[in-house]
Protein backbone atom coordinates (compact mmCIF):
# COMPACT_ATOMS: atom_id res chain seq x y z
CA UNK A 1 0.00 0.00 0.00
CA UNK A 2 1.00 3.43 -0.86
CA UNK A 3 2.35 5.75 1.87
CA UNK A 4 1.56 9.38 1.27
CA UNK A 5 3.93 11.73 3.29
CA UNK A 6 2.72 13.08 6.08
CA UNK A 7 2.42 16.83 3.50
CA UNK A 8 0.29 15.63 0.84
CA UNK A 9 -2.17 13.38 3.34
CA UNK A 10 -2.74 16.80 5.62
CA UNK A 11 -3.09 18.74 2.17
CA UNK A 12 -5.78 16.42 1.24
CA UNK A 13 -7.44 15.93 4.79
CA UNK A 14 -7.72 19.86 5.00
CA UNK A 15 -9.50 19.77 1.61
CA UNK A 16 -11.55 17.82 2.70
CA UNK A 17 -12.40 19.29 5.66
CA UNK A 18 -13.18 22.23 4.40
CA UNK A 19 -15.91 20.95 2.12
CA UNK A 20 -17.38 18.95 5.14
CA UNK A 21 -17.12 21.98 7.61
CA UNK A 22 -19.50 23.82 4.68
CA UNK A 23 -21.48 20.67 4.42
CA UNK A 24 -20.50 19.82 0.82
CA UNK A 25 -18.88 16.44 1.33
CA UNK A 26 -19.98 14.12 -1.00
CA UNK A 27 -20.03 10.40 -0.48
CA UNK A 28 -21.88 7.55 -1.90
CA UNK A 29 -24.40 5.58 -0.87
CA UNK A 30 -27.32 3.00 -2.01
CA UNK A 31 -31.07 3.60 -2.12
CA UNK A 32 -31.88 -0.27 -1.64
CA UNK A 33 -35.42 -0.45 -0.77
CA UNK A 34 -36.24 3.37 -1.55
CA UNK A 35 -38.82 4.42 -4.31
CA UNK A 36 -37.08 5.96 -6.98
CA UNK A 37 -37.46 9.79 -7.67
CA UNK A 38 -33.74 10.45 -8.43
CA UNK A 39 -32.32 8.56 -11.22
CA UNK A 40 -32.75 9.25 -14.89
CA UNK A 41 -34.21 6.02 -16.01
CA UNK A 42 -37.08 7.99 -16.93
CA UNK A 43 -38.84 5.47 -19.18
CA UNK A 44 -37.83 2.35 -16.92
CA UNK A 45 -35.57 0.73 -19.35
CA UNK A 46 -32.58 0.10 -16.93
CA UNK A 47 -35.28 -2.44 -14.86
CA UNK A 48 -36.87 -3.66 -18.25
CA UNK A 49 -36.42 -7.30 -17.98
CA UNK A 50 -38.14 -7.31 -21.49
CA UNK A 51 -34.86 -5.18 -22.48
CA UNK A 52 -32.73 -7.35 -20.01
CA UNK A 53 -33.20 -10.32 -21.92
CA UNK A 54 -32.94 -8.78 -25.64
CA UNK A 55 -29.56 -7.96 -24.87
CA UNK A 56 -28.94 -11.35 -23.40
CA UNK A 57 -30.35 -12.71 -26.88
CA UNK A 58 -28.23 -10.40 -28.92
CA UNK A 59 -24.94 -11.89 -26.95
CA UNK A 60 -26.00 -15.63 -27.50
CA UNK A 61 -26.60 -14.59 -31.47
CA UNK A 62 -23.42 -12.68 -31.58
CA UNK A 63 -21.26 -15.62 -31.11
CA UNK A 64 -18.19 -14.05 -32.85
CA UNK A 65 -18.12 -10.92 -30.26
CA UNK A 66 -15.54 -10.94 -28.13
CA UNK A 67 -15.82 -9.71 -24.34
CA UNK A 68 -13.59 -6.61 -24.47
CA UNK A 69 -12.85 -4.32 -27.60
CA UNK A 70 -9.30 -4.76 -27.13
CA UNK A 71 -8.40 -1.01 -28.14
CA UNK A 72 -9.25 2.16 -29.51
CA UNK A 73 -11.16 2.35 -32.66
CA UNK A 74 -8.75 3.55 -34.93
CA UNK A 75 -6.38 0.77 -33.89
CA UNK A 76 -7.93 -3.10 -32.48
CA UNK A 77 -11.16 -1.90 -31.61
CA UNK A 78 -13.18 -1.17 -34.81
CA UNK A 79 -15.32 -3.36 -35.72
CA UNK A 80 -18.38 -4.29 -38.36
CA UNK A 81 -20.98 -3.98 -34.93
CA UNK A 82 -19.87 -0.44 -34.39
CA UNK A 83 -20.05 0.45 -37.85
CA UNK A 84 -23.60 -1.00 -38.44
CA UNK A 85 -24.82 0.57 -35.20
CA UNK A 86 -23.80 3.97 -36.09
CA UNK A 87 -25.49 3.21 -39.04
CA UNK A 88 -28.62 2.45 -37.31
CA UNK A 89 -28.29 5.74 -35.42
CA UNK A 90 -27.92 8.11 -37.99
CA UNK A 91 -31.00 6.65 -39.57
CA UNK A 92 -33.12 6.90 -36.24
CA UNK A 93 -31.84 10.41 -35.43
CA UNK A 94 -32.32 11.29 -38.68
CA UNK A 95 -29.09 12.95 -39.77
CA UNK A 96 -26.44 11.26 -41.98
CA UNK A 97 -23.91 10.03 -39.74
CA UNK A 98 -23.47 8.89 -36.10
CA UNK A 99 -20.45 8.59 -33.93
CA UNK A 100 -20.19 6.59 -30.86
CA UNK A 101 -18.24 7.51 -27.39
CA UNK A 102 -17.76 5.90 -24.16
CA UNK A 103 -20.05 7.87 -22.30
CA UNK A 104 -21.99 11.76 -22.50
CA UNK A 105 -19.39 13.17 -20.72
CA UNK A 106 -16.49 11.76 -23.46
CA UNK A 107 -18.81 13.02 -26.23
CA UNK A 108 -19.14 16.36 -24.87
CA UNK A 109 -15.72 16.96 -23.77
CA UNK A 110 -14.17 15.97 -27.16
CA UNK A 111 -16.69 17.99 -29.70
CA UNK A 112 -16.06 20.90 -26.95
CA UNK A 113 -12.83 20.71 -26.83
CA UNK A 114 -11.58 19.59 -30.66
CA UNK A 115 -14.49 21.59 -32.87
CA UNK A 116 -13.84 25.49 -31.77
CA UNK A 117 -10.69 26.53 -32.54
CA UNK A 118 -8.10 29.41 -31.89
CA UNK A 119 -9.61 32.35 -33.72
CA UNK A 120 -13.30 31.30 -33.16
CA UNK A 121 -15.58 32.23 -30.43
CA UNK A 122 -17.86 30.01 -28.83
CA UNK A 123 -20.20 30.90 -26.27
CA UNK A 124 -22.26 28.63 -23.80
CA UNK A 125 -25.16 29.30 -21.99
CA UNK A 126 -24.49 29.50 -18.17
CA UNK A 127 -26.23 26.58 -17.00
CA UNK A 128 -24.76 23.63 -19.60
CA UNK A 129 -23.59 20.44 -17.98
CA UNK A 130 -20.30 20.43 -16.15
CA UNK A 131 -19.23 17.72 -19.42
CA UNK A 132 -19.61 20.71 -21.56
CA UNK A 133 -17.84 23.11 -19.16
CA UNK A 134 -14.60 21.31 -19.20
CA UNK A 135 -15.01 20.65 -23.16
CA UNK A 136 -15.14 24.30 -23.59
CA UNK A 137 -12.41 24.68 -21.47
CA UNK A 138 -10.19 22.65 -23.14
CA UNK A 139 -10.71 24.77 -26.20
CA UNK A 140 -8.46 27.28 -27.63
CA UNK A 141 -11.64 29.37 -29.12
CA UNK A 142 -12.84 32.87 -27.27
CA UNK A 143 -15.17 31.27 -25.17
CA UNK A 144 -18.45 33.64 -23.30
CA UNK A 145 -21.03 32.63 -21.24
CA UNK A 146 -24.58 34.03 -21.80
CA UNK A 147 -27.24 34.37 -19.17
CA UNK A 148 -29.56 31.25 -18.95
CA UNK A 149 -31.98 30.88 -22.05
CA UNK A 150 -31.07 34.52 -22.60
CA UNK A 151 -31.49 35.55 -26.46
CA UNK A 152 -30.59 38.70 -25.93
CA UNK A 153 -27.85 38.18 -24.31
CA UNK A 154 -26.85 35.60 -26.60
CA UNK A 155 -27.12 37.87 -29.91
CA UNK A 156 -25.35 40.81 -28.06
CA UNK A 157 -22.48 38.42 -27.91
CA UNK A 158 -22.73 37.33 -31.56
CA UNK A 159 -23.12 40.83 -33.11
CA UNK A 160 -19.77 41.34 -30.98
CA UNK A 161 -18.00 38.25 -32.30
CA UNK A 162 -19.37 39.31 -35.97
CA UNK A 163 -18.12 42.83 -35.68
CA UNK A 164 -14.35 41.31 -34.83
CA UNK A 165 -13.00 40.34 -38.38
CA UNK A 166 -10.26 37.81 -36.86
CA UNK A 167 -13.00 36.10 -34.76
CA UNK A 168 -13.78 33.54 -36.99
CA UNK A 169 -16.56 30.90 -37.05
CA UNK A 170 -19.11 30.97 -33.72
CA UNK A 171 -20.28 28.01 -31.95
CA UNK A 172 -23.57 28.36 -29.87
CA UNK A 173 -23.54 25.13 -27.07
CA UNK A 174 -26.69 24.42 -25.28
CA UNK A 175 -28.73 21.71 -23.36
CA UNK A 176 -32.03 20.88 -24.92
CA UNK A 177 -33.37 19.94 -21.55
CA UNK A 178 -31.35 21.22 -18.36
CA UNK A 179 -30.45 18.66 -16.37
CA UNK A 180 -30.41 20.78 -12.98
CA UNK A 181 -33.87 22.84 -13.60
CA UNK A 182 -35.41 20.53 -16.18
CA UNK A 183 -36.53 23.41 -18.18
CA UNK A 184 -36.26 23.58 -22.21
CA UNK A 185 -34.17 25.50 -24.29
CA UNK A 186 -35.73 28.09 -26.54
CA UNK A 187 -34.46 25.38 -29.67
CA UNK A 188 -36.13 27.62 -32.44
CA UNK A 189 -35.35 30.66 -31.80
CA UNK A 190 -32.14 29.48 -31.13
CA UNK A 191 -31.19 28.30 -34.39
CA UNK A 192 -32.79 31.23 -36.29
CA UNK A 193 -30.42 33.90 -34.60
CA UNK A 194 -27.44 30.84 -35.37
CA UNK A 195 -28.40 31.26 -38.92
CA UNK A 196 -28.90 34.95 -38.18
CA UNK A 197 -25.14 35.37 -37.04
CA UNK A 198 -23.40 32.44 -39.24
CA UNK A 199 -23.00 30.57 -36.20
CA UNK A 200 -23.06 26.82 -35.28
CA UNK A 201 -25.75 25.35 -33.11
CA UNK A 202 -24.72 22.54 -30.70
CA UNK A 203 -27.35 20.83 -28.67
CA UNK A 204 -26.76 18.22 -25.70
CA UNK A 205 -29.85 15.85 -26.18
CA UNK A 206 -28.94 13.94 -23.00
CA UNK A 207 -31.90 14.63 -20.94
CA UNK A 208 -34.30 14.33 -24.40
CA UNK A 209 -32.95 11.58 -25.75
CA UNK A 210 -35.77 8.76 -25.58
CA UNK A 211 -38.61 11.20 -23.74
CA UNK A 212 -38.87 13.53 -26.78
CA UNK A 213 -39.88 13.24 -30.32
CA UNK A 214 -42.28 10.56 -32.16
CA UNK A 215 -39.73 7.55 -31.27
CA UNK A 216 -37.76 9.04 -28.52
CA UNK A 217 -35.18 10.97 -30.64
CA UNK A 218 -34.92 14.39 -28.95
CA UNK A 219 -36.19 17.92 -28.80
CA UNK A 220 -34.68 18.57 -32.41
CA UNK A 221 -36.32 16.11 -34.05
CA UNK A 222 -39.58 16.63 -32.50
CA UNK A 223 -39.03 20.52 -33.20
CA UNK A 224 -38.44 19.23 -36.79
CA UNK A 225 -34.68 21.29 -36.71
CA UNK A 226 -32.78 18.71 -37.16
CA UNK A 227 -31.42 20.29 -40.30
CA UNK A 228 -30.51 23.12 -38.43
CA UNK A 229 -28.04 21.63 -35.90
CA UNK A 230 -24.38 21.11 -36.32
CA UNK A 231 -23.90 18.22 -33.61
CA UNK A 232 -26.55 16.52 -31.36
CA UNK A 233 -25.00 14.86 -28.13
CA UNK A 234 -27.71 11.61 -27.38
CA UNK A 235 -26.70 9.68 -24.33
CA UNK A 236 -27.97 6.32 -23.79
CA UNK A 237 -27.30 5.92 -20.13
CA UNK A 238 -30.29 7.74 -19.03
CA UNK A 239 -33.49 7.07 -20.41
CA UNK A 240 -32.67 4.20 -22.53
CA UNK A 241 -30.80 2.65 -19.60
CA UNK A 242 -28.01 1.13 -21.02
CA UNK A 243 -24.42 2.80 -21.53
CA UNK A 244 -22.44 5.06 -23.82
CA UNK A 245 -23.53 8.02 -26.32
CA UNK A 246 -23.18 9.14 -29.63
CA UNK A 247 -22.35 12.31 -31.51
CA UNK A 248 -24.74 12.63 -34.70
CA UNK A 249 -24.53 15.30 -37.46
CA UNK A 250 -23.06 15.21 -40.96
CA UNK A 251 -20.92 13.05 -42.55
CA UNK A 252 -17.91 15.60 -42.62
CA UNK A 253 -18.55 16.53 -38.71
CA UNK A 254 -18.15 12.64 -37.99
CA UNK A 255 -14.62 12.21 -40.17
CA UNK A 256 -13.75 15.22 -38.24
CA UNK A 257 -14.48 14.05 -34.66
CA UNK A 258 -12.32 10.71 -35.61
CA UNK A 259 -9.42 12.72 -36.53
CA UNK A 260 -9.40 14.96 -33.86
CA UNK A 261 -12.00 14.28 -31.25
CA UNK A 262 -8.90 13.00 -28.61
CA UNK A 263 -11.70 11.33 -25.87
CA UNK A 264 -12.34 9.66 -28.80
CA UNK A 265 -8.66 8.85 -30.79
CA UNK A 266 -7.25 8.07 -27.47
CA UNK A 267 -9.53 5.44 -25.56
CA UNK A 268 -10.57 1.78 -25.33
CA UNK A 269 -13.36 1.33 -27.59
CA UNK A 270 -16.90 0.56 -25.88
CA UNK A 271 -17.45 -3.52 -25.87
CA UNK A 272 -19.44 -5.37 -28.20
CA UNK A 273 -22.18 -6.33 -25.04
CA UNK A 274 -22.23 -2.02 -25.04
CA UNK A 275 -23.13 -2.06 -28.53
CA UNK A 276 -25.56 -4.48 -28.79
CA UNK A 277 -27.20 -3.29 -25.18
CA UNK A 278 -27.38 0.19 -27.50
CA UNK A 279 -28.76 -1.25 -30.45
CA UNK A 280 -31.67 -3.15 -28.16
CA UNK A 281 -32.55 -0.83 -26.31
CA UNK A 282 -33.39 1.85 -29.87
CA UNK A 283 -35.04 -0.95 -30.82
CA UNK A 284 -37.43 -1.20 -27.68
CA UNK A 285 -37.64 2.52 -27.97
CA UNK A 286 -39.53 2.19 -31.26
CA UNK A 287 -41.63 -0.99 -29.89
CA UNK A 288 -42.38 -0.08 -26.51
CA UNK A 289 -44.83 3.04 -27.40
CA UNK A 290 -46.57 2.81 -24.04
CA UNK A 291 -43.22 3.77 -21.98
CA UNK A 292 -43.33 7.46 -23.35
CA UNK A 293 -47.37 7.93 -22.59
CA UNK A 294 -47.07 6.45 -19.36
CA UNK A 295 -44.66 8.91 -18.07
CA UNK A 296 -46.04 11.64 -19.15
CA UNK A 297 -49.33 10.68 -17.39
CA UNK A 298 -47.52 10.05 -14.36
CA UNK A 299 -45.63 13.57 -15.16
CA UNK A 300 -49.31 14.99 -15.21
CA UNK A 301 -50.45 13.45 -12.36
CA UNK A 302 -47.39 14.71 -10.18
CA UNK A 303 -47.93 18.20 -11.79
CA UNK A 304 -51.73 18.57 -10.74
CA UNK A 305 -51.30 17.09 -6.84
CA UNK A 306 -48.47 19.40 -5.66
CA UNK A 307 -50.29 22.44 -7.60
CA UNK A 308 -53.47 21.70 -4.96
CA UNK A 309 -51.92 20.54 -2.30
CA UNK A 310 -48.70 22.80 -2.14
CA UNK A 311 -49.66 25.77 -2.78
CA UNK A 312 -46.65 28.62 -2.54
CA UNK A 313 -44.00 25.91 -3.02
CA UNK A 314 -41.15 27.34 -5.07
CA UNK A 315 -40.80 25.49 -8.22
CA UNK A 316 -38.09 25.77 -11.51
CA UNK A 317 -40.56 26.16 -14.64
CA UNK A 318 -39.85 22.44 -16.13
CA UNK A 319 -42.39 20.70 -18.30
CA UNK A 320 -40.17 17.79 -18.23
CA UNK A 321 -39.77 14.64 -15.92
CA UNK A 322 -37.51 16.71 -14.11
CA UNK A 323 -39.27 18.66 -11.41
CA UNK A 324 -37.18 21.17 -8.90
CA UNK A 325 -38.46 22.24 -5.77
CA UNK A 326 -36.35 25.05 -4.54
CA UNK A 327 -35.49 25.04 -0.77
CA UNK A 328 -32.96 27.80 -0.28
CA UNK A 329 -30.53 26.82 2.03
CA UNK A 330 -27.93 23.74 2.40
CA UNK A 331 -29.17 22.93 5.68
CA UNK A 332 -32.45 23.28 4.89
CA UNK A 333 -32.95 21.08 1.61
CA UNK A 334 -30.81 18.63 3.12
CA UNK A 335 -33.51 18.18 5.96
CA UNK A 336 -36.57 18.30 3.23
CA UNK A 337 -34.52 15.15 1.48
CA UNK A 338 -33.90 13.41 4.60
CA UNK A 339 -37.42 13.35 5.64
CA UNK A 340 -38.38 11.68 2.54
CA UNK A 341 -35.60 9.59 2.27
CA UNK A 342 -37.23 8.46 5.95
CA UNK A 343 -40.65 7.85 4.35
CA UNK A 344 -39.00 4.86 1.80
CA UNK A 345 -38.44 7.58 -1.18
CA UNK A 346 -34.95 7.97 -2.64
CA UNK A 347 -34.70 11.91 -2.80
CA UNK A 348 -32.03 14.21 -3.04
CA UNK A 349 -31.24 17.63 -2.74
CA UNK A 350 -28.85 19.48 -4.68
CA UNK A 351 -26.82 21.98 -3.00
CA UNK A 352 -24.73 24.80 -3.55
CA UNK A 353 -22.37 25.45 -5.48
CA UNK A 354 -23.49 22.83 -7.54
CA UNK A 355 -26.49 25.48 -8.11
CA UNK A 356 -26.22 28.87 -7.13
CA UNK A 357 -26.34 29.82 -3.27
CA UNK A 358 -30.30 30.69 -2.61
CA UNK A 359 -31.52 28.22 -5.33
CA UNK A 360 -30.51 24.74 -3.33
CA UNK A 361 -33.53 22.54 -4.37
CA UNK A 362 -34.47 18.76 -4.68
CA UNK A 363 -34.32 17.47 -8.01
CA UNK A 364 -37.19 15.21 -8.88
CA UNK A 365 -37.39 12.69 -11.81
CA UNK A 366 -40.41 11.18 -12.38
CA UNK A 367 -40.40 7.71 -14.08
CA UNK A 368 -42.94 5.92 -16.07
CA UNK A 369 -42.69 2.94 -13.57
CA UNK A 370 -44.08 5.17 -10.47
CA UNK A 371 -47.04 4.69 -9.06
CA UNK A 372 -49.54 6.98 -8.15
CA UNK A 373 -49.87 5.92 -4.79
CA UNK A 374 -46.05 6.32 -4.50
CA UNK A 375 -46.79 10.32 -6.06
CA UNK A 376 -49.27 10.99 -3.05
CA UNK A 377 -46.48 9.70 -0.83
CA UNK A 378 -44.07 12.02 -2.16
CA UNK A 379 -46.57 14.95 -2.29
CA UNK A 380 -47.50 14.05 1.64
CA UNK A 381 -43.65 14.11 2.67
CA UNK A 382 -43.06 17.56 1.06
CA UNK A 383 -46.16 18.83 2.46
CA UNK A 384 -44.97 17.81 6.09
CA UNK A 385 -41.19 18.53 5.59
CA UNK A 386 -41.76 22.10 4.12
CA UNK A 387 -44.65 22.76 7.06
CA UNK A 388 -41.75 21.86 9.58
CA UNK A 389 -38.84 23.54 7.86
CA UNK A 390 -41.57 26.86 7.58
CA UNK A 391 -42.21 26.62 11.41
CA UNK A 392 -38.56 26.95 12.44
Amino acid sequence: MLTLTHSIAQTLADRLATYQQSGLLRQLKTADGLVDFCSNDYLGFARSSELKKAIQQADLTHTEAMTGATGSRLLAGQTVLADQLEHNLATFYRTEAALIFNSGYDANLGLLACLPKAGDTLLTDELIHASMIDGARLSYATRHRFRHNDLADLEEKLKQASLNRQAGQSFVAVESIYSMDGDAAPLEKLADLCAAYGAALLVDEAHATGVYGPNGEGLVVALGLQDRVLARVHTFGKALGVHGAAIVGPTILRDYLINFARSFVYTTALPPHSLLAIQCAHEQLQTDTQAQDQLYARLDYFRQQFSERLPGSNWTESQSPIQCLLVPGNDQARKVASDAQQAGLDVRAILSPTVPVGQERLRLCLHAFNTTDEIDLLITSLQRALALTNSN
